[in-house]
């Protein structure tokens, strides 16, 4: 095991990247919250609302695939949509399986009224950095994602395959449910 490594300032850099990393969750939660508060929308709802909104109809399964949610996610979360008249649903007539969506014309209205999405906002002040920052960000946070999905550090050998992978589904369901 390694030592906590320290900064000129005597401060454990593993602590400074929590910190930092709660400051982020607390920020998106700050914008969601707000979102909610002037539109009635969570931040997935708006991000799904402004997708629909780009085709004249989508079937669930892509809508899902484009903003990487499960389709049964998307289930829900359309389901409170079409309830607020923000989109509409039809099963297809080419195959019954498959559910198409499209946004209505209030679902349009709200959208026209929407703030930007915080991820553009992101995107924009992003792209101003220079490309060595924005790389190094990336592979930062590329890593940070293989450090957190380890989850407890038990491999597929210590649990079994098949287990692994129900606890990845649930975990990953669990995390996407606490943002809807």
């Amino acid at each position: 095991m390694r030592v906590s490594r320290k900064d000129p300032s005597g401060d454990d850099i593993s602590d400074q990247v929590i910190f930092a990393l709660r400051k982020i969750i607390q920020i998106i939660d700050r914008n969601s919250r707000r979102l909610y508060k002037r539109m009635g929308l969570t931040g997935p709802q708006l991000i799904i609302l402004k997708e629909i909104s780009e085709y004249d109809e989508i079937s669930v399964g892509d809508i899902a695939k484009k903003v990487s949610l499960t389709q049964g996610t998307m289930t829900g979360i359309l389901e409170r949509m079409e309830k607020r008249d923000l989109v509409a649903r039809r099963r297809s007539s080419e195959d019954k399986r498959r559910v198409m969506v499209k946004i209505t014309e209030s679902g349009m209205k709200l959208l026209r009224n929407s703030p930007p999405l915080m991820q553009e906002i992101f995107v924009e002040k992003f792209n101003q950095l220079p490309d060595w920052i924005q790389t190094m960000i990336l592979s930062s946070l590329q890593h940070l994602v293989v450090i957190m999905d380890s989850k407890t550090g038990y491999d597929d050998s210590f649990f079994g395959t098949k287990a692994m992978e129900e606890l990845k589904t649930e975990s990953k369901r669990d995390e996407v449910s606490s943002l809807l």
